[in-house]
């Protein structure tokens, strides 16, 4: 796509701090990251979200991210959070499928989890239902 930014990027039209790329993946550093090492990994080929990919380019992104989510084992972090928006609702703001990948240390004081709340009586097996018939 001509005015998407990281068509760009992968294309090497704009440049980027880049910590891996193959044929059908780059990844480099987030320009404004939420924690130090902060990574995003995209398809080369461009597709808008999760919904429009086709199985074999997440395959390729989600192979991409666990050698990066590795390499920041090595460098340090403890753990990694993996995040993946889906459309404006979700906080996706680059339209062009993405994946974050945030190193995460013992103690870094980061709320990235949330509190549950419990379905009321009978709930979970109707939204189970209603879920799973779209499934089919």
């Amino acid at each position: 796509m001509d005015d998407c930014i990281f068509c760009k990027i992968g294309a090497g039209e704009i440049p980027a701090a880049t910590l891996y790329e193959d044929d059908h993946t780059l990844a480099f550093l987030d320009i404004a990251p939420a924690v130090k090492g902060h990574a995003l990994v995209i398809p080369k080929v461009h597709c808008e979200s999760l919904h429009d990919a086709d199985p074999a380019t997440l395959q390729h992104c989600l192979v991409t991210a666990q050698k990066v989510a590795a390499a920041l084992r090595a460098w340090g972090a403890d753990g990694v959070n993996l995040l993946q928006n889906n459309g404006a609702a979700a906080g996706q703001a680059v339209f062009h499928l993405h994946f974050h990948i945030f190193p995460r240390y013992e103690g870094d004081g980061r709320a990235w989890g949330w509190k549950g709340t419990p379905y009321p009586a009978g709930e979970m097996a109707r939204v189970q239902r209603d879920i799973a018939a779209h499934l089919a």
